[in-house]
């Protein structure tokens, strides 16, 4: 019997375990959050005996005796505190790592209320965050020292609405005291638990899938294999992509489910997947794009391993080459990388009326996930209710089905609640990562250091089904040669199915590769001119008016030029320093439909933002309020946001390719246009009660190809200029951000989201890769070579905007891609200019971060 204490109340156990899942399962303290279960993310932080411990690695024999603290069980003045100074600093994104880092703060406070920032990184060094950069939690920490220490009162006032303001995100509260709802803390009556058996090789023929021994099992409820599922296929686009892998197919990466094992307690998952017989014969896997493409290698997909075919060609890119006077031809080769998203995928599926089903997911559009389950169930979609919950980061890693599908056929045959949860390492090996490309660039100028051309072939690994592997293709090769002003180009991009782990969208969405090799092109063109890195991109920086390499005139937003002005001085005055430019889209575009839309419901005297736009952390809901606030002037307080669903949230569209602040801002911008002339007649709530203001916003593009002599690629464009500067031992010590986002709704969370993209963006270029041997990966959380606080540097970001706007969503943007985007080739350039040594392979090799591995 082990006896140990609780937030004050005395527990006991019988039995051994984890200190994590007593927490959780047994006394339903749900802040406390499961992450990586090795111990290397912190989410699961709690005192034991007032020192910092994860329970995930703790066991019940370990607590024996002890007291244990957990953000439930933190006094309330104290906590007020702390949610008013991490909603107030913007230190809230997805929310997922927050209460892991409150119990960090608190270990720190507890015995120094003087703390300085270093003082501050440290003590959450043992807590990863994927969204924020760290440096808004540092603040947060720092103003809640200064408010223990003076023994200030928390502020009451209510907040004024509007844009371009400061503005606490309306999600703050309860991801900071760990009340709002992820999927995996949901528990249902009477619910059963799923998981599926994976492919023991990265390609083989499955001869036989024996299952009478696991149903054999006393806890087993059932186990299901492909000929029980009504149609065996689903895709994001493109229909490719095998529920389960049948009985004489061939499997395609190790991820591929084979069976699916239902039992009534979690714990026995294992146990009943091993009772599965399993007879497979290992084939000879394909792992390289370019050898996939040959005549003689085997077929991923039946079609070929062709998946797609990009180009972007313009004017007549061999002759301006040919009579460049300066011309730099180079290779680039990019790893994978994993999102790494603080909350590993979880789904709970139910009955739902006659034959349907019900779904509490975390994924990046309910419509997609209710379109692709309702094909797989061959049933109507208006069966197939799907409701988010938190979301715990996604970045675009949790637009592919996942675990939803799973849990939805389970739950649709079993007529009861199923909740399929990966660990992490099932999250690791199943879902999609960032494009791995291998790509040859030519940049060709002129001898005052205009560009004339450039020709680029870009190879991505799109790993073993579509995904997003085409659009994501399209965007590196639309995006290729950057945000300048020449119009002679000449971009093809393959993109590959191979046996490796599937590719597909991740922030930046293709343009960080490309990106990366147009940009460190440009520093060798520079020095072959004679004139410094930042002057050949300010002499060919676009300007409103100018044509973009891919055909497209620049708009009156546009404000790369002012972003290169911000960051002169910077860059001028340190040795060490290097720089990107870079442009990315806000929006699907490229002639696809692209449309944003919300319903303005009055309930109960309050305006409902209604709209599907997921938020995995970025704050879109926060964003329509002030949005609502601003066209109708009412007070933030008469304003609430509902999480997306299919019930009464309209289709807005996945909350991919930046769009969502732009889309759904100006579909809710005009809603609120017709809310405002219904309040001018009526002139108060009350009378309105019931009613609601729906509108929507279409954003028209030309397919890519078009022969218009200036085609619309996208209907928005960001622009970005970064600096990164490093010490004498290559160690980055600042960055400066400087990005035309347009006008800034949200000042915390725009910021917020620039500081996280740059720490991505490091760990891009310094720390993380995701290396597979014959498609096979290491699959530890620990071992991603994540950033964490420590290693963060001085992020200073610098919001620019055009004297001239969009009309559309007050001229916003949007941000959450691009500022990942120019971070590694600044990296990379800062290198250069350190030691000489071109680095054209990421993660960068022999750096502070990564000393080059001695032989022998």
């Amino acid at each position: 019997m082990y006896t140990f204490y609780v937030n004050g109340k005395e527990c006991r156990s019988e039995k051994e375990g984890r200190l994590l899942d007593y927490l959780r399962d047994e006394l339903g303290l749900t802040a406390v959050k499961e992450g990586c279960s090795e111990g290397a993310c912190g989410t699961c932080t709690v005192l034991v005996d007032g020192k910092k411990m994860k329970a995930c690695v703790v066991k019940l024999s370990k607590a024996d005796g002890r007291h244990i603290t957990t953000v439930e069980g933190i006094p309330e003045e104290e906590m007020k505190v702390y949610v008013h100074c991490f909603a107030e600093a913007g230190a809230v994104q997805c929310g997922f790592c927050i209460p892991g880092m409150i119990i960090s703060a608190k270990s720190l406070l507890d015995v120094n209320l003087n703390p300085d920032r270093q003082d501050v990184k440290k003590a959450i060094h043992g807590n990863i965050c994927r969204c924020t950069g760290y440096k808004k939690i540092e603040d947060a920490i720092l103003m809640a020292a200064d408010f223990f220490r003076e023994k200030r009162e928390v502020p009451q006032e209510v907040e004024e609405g509007g844009i371009t303001r400061r503005f606490k995100r309306v999600d703050a509260e309860e991801k900071v005291r760990g009340t709002g709802k992820y999927v995996d803390d949901i528990v249902l009556p009477d619910m059963a638990y799923a998981k599926a058996l994976r492919s023991p090789y990265p390609r083989c023929r499955i001869n036989r899938i024996d299952i009478g021994k696991a149903l054999a099992h006393p806890d087993c409820v059932a186990v299901y294999t492909a000929k029980d599922v009504p149609e065996n296929i689903c895709g994001h686009i493109k229909k490719d992509w095998d529920v389960m892998i049948p009985e004489g197919g061939i499997t395609r990466y190790v991820g591929d489910a084979l069976a699916l094992a239902v039992v009534n307690h979690r714990e026995s998952l294992d146990e009943v997947l091993g009772l599965i017989e399993l007879d497979a014969e290992e084939l000879q896997p394909v792992t390289d794009p370019r050898k996939a493409l040959e005549e003689d290698a085997p077929k991923v997909h039946e079609e070929g391993n062709l998946l797609a075919k990009k180009q972007c060609i313009r004017g007549d890119a061999d002759t301006a080459v040919k009579n460049s006077k300066y011309v730099v031809t180079r290779h680039y080769s990019l790893p994978f990388t994993d999102h790494a998203f603080m909350e590993p995928e979880c789904a709970i599926a139910f009955p739902e009326g006659e034959d349907g089903v019900h779904l509490y997911t975390s994924g990046q559009s309910v419509y997609d996930e209710q379109r692709e389950i309702s094909g797989i169930l061959q049933i109507p979609p208006e069966k197939v209710i799907v409701e988010s919950m938190l979301v715990g980061g996604g970045f675009g890693g949790k637009e592919d089905m996942s675990v939803q599908h799973h849990a939805a056929l389970c739950a649709w045959l079993l007529k009861r609640p199923v909740k399929v949860r990966f660990s992490r390492a099932e999250s690791l090996m199943c879902h999609v990562k960032r494009h791995a490309m291998e790509m040859d660039f030519t940049t060709a100028c002129d001898e005052n250091g205009y560009l004339t051309g450039m020709k680029a072939v870009l190879y991505a690994d799109t790993g073993a089904y579509a995904s997003l592997g085409s659009p994501v293709l399209e965007r590196a090769c639309t995006h290729a040669a950057g945000p300048y002003n020449y119009q002679n180009v000449e971009i093809i991009g393959y993109g590959v199915y191979t046996n490796n782990i599937p590719a597909g969208a991740y922030r930046g969405f293709g343009v960080t590769q490309s990106c990366f090799a147009t940009e460190f092109n440009l520093d060798l063109l520079a020095e072959q001119v004679g004139i410094t890195p930042w002057e050949i991109r300010y002499r060919n920086a676009i300007r409103p008016g100018q044509t973009l390499p891919n055909g497209q005139i620049a708009t009156p937003d546009c404000a790369l030029a002012q972003t290169l002005e911000a960051v002169k001085e910077v860059y001028d005055s340190h040795s060490y320093a290097g720089i990107a430019s870079c442009m990315k889209n806000s929006g699907i575009g490229v002639g696809n439909p692209d449309i944003g839309r919300c319903s303005l419901r009055i309930r109960d005297r309050k305006v409902q933002v209604l709209t599907s736009a997921a938020c995995m952390g970025q704050g879109v809901g926060t964003v329509a309020i002030q949005i609502v606030c601003e066209t109708t002037g009412l007070r933030a307080d008469q304003v609430t946001h509902k999480k997306a669903n299919t019930i009464d949230t309209p289709d807005s569209g996945t909350s991919t390719a930046s769009r969502q602040t732009l889309f759904t801002g100006e579909a809710t911008r005009k809603a609120a246009l017709k809310l405002k002339d219904a309040l001018q007649d009526k002139k108060s709530l009350d009378e309105l009660e019931g009613q609601e203001f729906y509108a929507e916003y279409t954003g028209v593009t030309d397919a890519m190809g078009s022969e218009k002599e200036h085609p619309v690629s996208h209907i928005a464009y960001g622009y970005a200029t970064q600096v990164v500067i490093l010490d004498e031992s290559g160690k980055v010590t600042e960055v400066v951000a400087a990005h035309d986002v347009g006008t800034v709704i949200n000042v915390q969370s725009c910021e917020g989201q620039v500081e996280g993209g740059v720490v991505m963006g490091l760990g891009y270029a310094f720390t993380e890769d995701f290396p597979m041997v014959d498609g096979r990966p290491v699959l530890s959380y620990g071992k991603l070579g994540l950033f964490r606080a420590t290693a963060a540097p001085d992020i200073k970001s610098i919001l620019v905007t055009s004297p001239e706007v969009l009309t559309e969503a007050y001229g916003a943007k949007g941000v959450g891609e691009i500022s990942t985007v120019p971070t590694a080739p600044a990296c990379a350039h800062a290198y250069y200019r350190l030691d000489g040594v071109e680095r054209r392979k990421l993660p960068l090799e022999n750096t502070f971060y990564r000393k080059e591995k001695k032989k022998g």
